[in-house]
């Protein structure tokens, strides 16, 4: 039997001379719809009041989270030498900036602690007690600003004498459902503090669903949980270690428990995790150089998502501007707003007193 021969309908073609075809316009077409000269894009530039009715993205002081650093002291403030502007704060200076935060139009704060060397230790005991200076500098900033979010770490490595972020075997691997448990501790003598949400950054499996245990079974229910869902272990981090006086005590690196920076899939997965677990809201950290993830996260799981602008990020903006390379003011609100265009409902950043003023400056 022969093959089925099948035939090509003719169709008639315009010959193709020089330009390629076009379906002819005739005299009152004018030129395509959507093209140049009817379609200016530049139109919609021109002025500033239309420039504010296109925007397709807005950053206000409602998206920012500031992060203080906290020491026990009787000195006021003291500077970390990495990050031009930033300073360390006793407690009542912290409740200051709480009360800065709260005029400025900041809805939350997120103090971290710098712990003298002789009250750490391997287990990172200090975590737990309700008369470490986190849980007195919460006490303090709610008694003065009551209205200001506070949102605490949950993690070790300010508490541990070796830097980690949990606790160690003999071979110095992390053992992960002891480090679990500390944490369930530290999360409770924060909420019994006054925090309003706790927010795990030690990238410890199963951590979220543990602490949520926790909290709810002692009547912490309403605490809330940001998780630091997709966390890298990324060389950005350098001055915030400096500031917390991790770097000096950091044995190794976190690459067994933070991400490896080349994959975007497994952040999904951790985040994912995290969500099942309980976690309220989630964070991508870094933030500048993992805005792909801020989208992906947003876009695969539409929940309340959030970027940290880590230390290493402010201080190349601070060093460049204060070198006379880059315009402070619109490089600082052009990185915040890139944060925004890429999903994020919020941003923890050094700079949030600074933009909030240039916000209500408008």
């Amino acid at each position: 039997m022969k093959p089925m021969k099948l035939e090509r309908a003719e169709t008639s073609r315009p010959a193709v001379t020089g330009e390629l075809a076009r379906p002819a316009a005739s005299a009152d077409q004018g030129s395509p719809l959507g093209a140049y000269p009817q379609v200016r894009m530049r139109r919609n530039r021109k002025s500033p009041w239309s420039r504010r009715l296109v925007a397709e993205n807005v950053l206000t002081t409602s998206d920012l989270i500031w992060p203080i650093f906290l020491v026990d002291s009787g000195d006021a403030r003291s500077p970390v030498a990495h990050m031009p502007g930033v300073d360390r704060l006793n407690i009542a200076e912290a409740q200051r900036a709480a009360e800065q935060a709260a005029k400025l139009g900041i809805p939350a704060i997120a103090p971290f602690p710098y712990v003298e060397r002789s009250l750490r230790d391997p287990t990172g005991s200090e975590a737990i007690k309700a008369t470490n200076l986190m849980c007195r500098a919460v006490r303090a900033i709610k008694s003065a600003v009551p209205e200001i979010g506070v949102i605490t770490d949950v993690a070790l490595d300010p508490y541990t004498s070796h830097g980690h972020d949990g606790v160690l075997d003999d071979r110095g691997v992390i053992l992960n459902d002891d480090t679990v448990a500390i944490l369930c501790q530290q999360a409770l003598a924060l909420a019994a503090a006054g925090v309003d949400c706790v927010a795990p950054s030690d990238m410890m499996d199963g951590r979220i669903g543990a602490i949520r245990r926790a909290l709810d079974a002692a009547g912490h229910d309403e605490v809330q949980i940001l998780s630091y869902a997709a966390k890298y272990a990324s060389g950005f981090y350098g001055p915030f270690r400096d500031a917390i006086g991790t770097n000096a005590t950091l044995i190794g690196d976190k690459r067994t428990y933070q991400m490896d920076p080349a994959n975007s899939d497994e952040a999904l997965r951790e985040v994912g995790l995290d969500i099942a677990e309980g976690a309220d809201m989630v964070m991508v950290k870094p933030g500048m150089p993992y805005l792909d993830i801020v989208r992906r996260v947003k876009d695969t799981f539409a929940v309340p998502t959030y970027a940290y602008q880590v230390s290493g990020e402010y201080a190349m903006l601070q060093a460049a501007a204060l070198n006379g390379w880059l315009d402070g003011e619109r490089v600082m609100m052009e990185s915040l707003l890139g944060f925004k265009r890429a999903g994020a409902d919020g941003i923890l950043t050094y700079f949030a007193p600074e933009a909030a003023r240039v916000l209500k400056a408008g």
